[in-house]
């Protein structure tokens, strides 16, 4: 048994949960919170964006692509109970432009994240398997970010929609509005469109698994191997405070469906209690402003290059929700595999070749400048998109794919992956 382990997770979770109570704001501490279980959730049950592509494409298993297919519909469903009755423009919905910003920036994020096996709030849960990897994909992600900055907020390729409904002229695509008049105000044909969407890539992933597995080229993943082979936890055949116990509670991997309905819970709160959804990637450019301004290049200069306030890089660090939600994301994957005595032993310690980090570094810019191109990342452009009824979150899974698709047809003709 691994008690120091286990034990140390528990500290972790009580340091960080009594600390943020006491030193931050409500609000903030609320996004603490939200990161912490999102962190844990997505460690947990293995669930990744990154992995819906290079699974199917390395491993020929698409059951993360479904579960996230459900994910989609099921959070997109429970936000009706806050967008119904209400202005849309009175929230913070994530009503994404759809332009050659969009197509361009799917492909070059779906194309970084093939080589780097992580996305934005994936590489935050990637440094509890890793320290170097993570670190240079963070940096060169950060570095994309800021380096698009400029782009995003002044380019009209990037920032205004070729396409567009009332609710969001020329901004993007509503899709109650294509239902304008109908029950539910439209949502209900929102929902059934969203519902559709998702049941077609479903069945397009359901054919692709199964022609792999007919032309035996199937290999599946581990942690998918061992979901599947979890045994349901009989509570009434152990003492509550038992190893077998706490194996159920804390080390056994939760299955992809509970994953799921425990992320599906976290966005719907955060929805109900912010009014915004899920974003991630932003800060990390504005690390990069940070550090700059660190090392003594004047924060006014910085402000005009991005062409964002020069207040959001002088800040108080955990003034901003979203660093904070990040934060949380990060020691929500280091509790979760504490507690399940995953963290010592699932450190890489394989070192890194010039070409590998060369690479990494990269895929990092490609993913970070793809971002602001199509104003998000997986959580940014495609997740709360698609939750929000935004068109445009479609539109950016399939470029993502492709880009996936490329990245790692590339990156085994020339033996990078």
């Amino acid at each position: 048994m691994k008690v120091k382990e286990y034990l140390s997770g528990f500290a972790l979770l009580v340091v960080v949960i009594v600390i943020g109570a006491v030193a931050l704001d409500s609000a903030i501490f609320f996004r603490l919170v939200i990161g912490l279980g999102l962190g844990y959730a997505l460690t947990r049950s293995a669930l990744g964006f990154a992995g819906s592509v290079n699974r199917a494409f390395r491993g020929g298993s698409t059951r993360l692509m479904r579960a996230l297919m459900l994910m989609f519909t099921a959070t997109a469903i429970t936000s009706t109970a806050f967008l119904y009755n209400q202005n849309p423009l009175d929230m913070n919905l994530w009503i994404n432009p759809i332009n050659m910003g969009l197509i361009l920036g799917g492909l070059m994020f779906g194309f970084g994240m093939s080589f780097a096996s992580c996305c934005a709030s994936g590489v935050l849960t990637y440094f509890s398997s890793s320290l170097t990897r993570p670190a240079l994909v963070l940096f060169s992600f950060g570095m994309g970010v800021f380096l698009g900055f400029p782009m995003q907020a002044q380019e009209s390729w990037i920032r205004e929609s070729v396409i567009s409904t009332s609710t969001y002229e020329g901004k993007g695509v509503y899709l109650p509005d294509l239902f304008s008049g109908t029950p539910l105000d439209g949502y209900l044909g929102a929902i059934l469109l969203t519902v559709l969407f998702a049941g077609i890539v479903s069945w397009l992933a359901h054919r692709y698994e199964r022609n792999r597995r007919l032309n035996d080229t199937y290999v599946g993943t581990a942690s998918e191997k061992e979901q599947q082979e979890n045994i349901p936890h009989d509570f009434a055949a152990h003492k509550f405070f038992s190893f077998q116990t706490y194996e159920a509670l804390f080390v056994k991997r939760w299955s992809m469906g509970m994953g799921v309905a425990v992320i599906v819970v976290l966005f719907t709160i955060l929805m109900g209690v912010t009014g915004s959804g899920w974003g991630a990637s932003t800060p990390f450019g504005v690390w990069i402003g940070r550090i700059l301004i660190a090392v003594g290049v004047d924060p006014m200069a910085i402000s005009e290059f991005t062409h964002r306030p020069v207040g959001l890089f002088t800040m108080p660090f955990f003034e901003h929700p979203v660093n904070v939600q990040n934060i949380g994301i990060l020691l929500g994957s280091f509790i979760s595999l504490l507690l399940g005595g995953r963290f010592f032993s699932g450190i890489s310690r394989l070192r890194l070749s010039g070409r590998e980090a060369g690479m990494l570094v990269v895929a990092g810019l490609a993913m970070g400048l793809g971002t602001r191109l199509a104003n998000g990342c997986n959580v940014g452009a495609l997740f709360t998109p698609i939750a929000n009824f935004s068109l445009s979150g479609w539109i950016f899974l399939v470029v993502m794919v492709a880009g996936g698709i490329g990245g790692n047809w590339l990156g085994k003709r020339f033996k990078f992956a």
